[in-house]
C-alpha cells in the first residue's frame, strides 16, 4: 500500500466510471460499508470523518459502518485484496463499489454510491 499514490476517490479498476444503476437509491435502502484504513494517518483521519459526515448528512438512520484498521486486523484487509488504505467497500445495496481516497470530493462519492444522480 502507498499511502503517496494521488488515487483520492479513484474507483478501482474493475469498477465502470458510470452508476450501473441510474436511479438514485430508494429512500429506505440501508447501506452498508466497511472502510479501510492504516492507523490514523492523516489520510486516514480525513476518510473517517468524511465517510462519518456523508453517512450522517445523506443516510441518517440507514447505514452500518464497520472502520477497520488494516495493521490491527491484516487478515480481513487480505481477504478483500485491498491494494491501498483508505478504501471505502460499499457491500449494500449492490452493486459492489470500492473508493480509494479520503473521500474529500463529496458529490463524486454520492454519485458513485447512487445516492445522488450526476448533474
Amino acid at each position: 500500500m502507498n499511502p503517496d499514490h494521488p488515487a483520492e476517490d479513484e474507483a478501482s479498476s474493475t469498477d465502470p466510471p458510470w452508476p450501473l444503476d441510474p436511479q438514485p437509491a430508494q429512500g429506505d435502502d440501508v447501506f452498508v460499508f466497511s472502510l479501510f484504513i492504516a492507523g490514523m494517518s492523516p489520510r486516514s483521519r480525513r476518510a473517517v470523518d468524511n465517510m462519518t459526515k456523508l453517512c450522517d448528512r445523506y443516510l441518517a438512520g440507514r447505514f452500518e459502518l464497520q472502520i477497520v484498521d488494516i495493521y490491527q486486523q491484516p487478515e480481513l484487509a487480505q481477504e478483500e485484496q485491498l491494494v491501498a488504505a483508505p478504501t471505502l467497500i460499499k457491500k449494500l445495496p449492490l452493486p459492489l463499489r470500492r473508493f480509494i481516497g479520503d473521500l474529500s470530493d463529496t458529490d463524486r462519492v454520492l454519485v458513485r454510491l447512487g445516492i445522488r444522480r450526476r448533474r
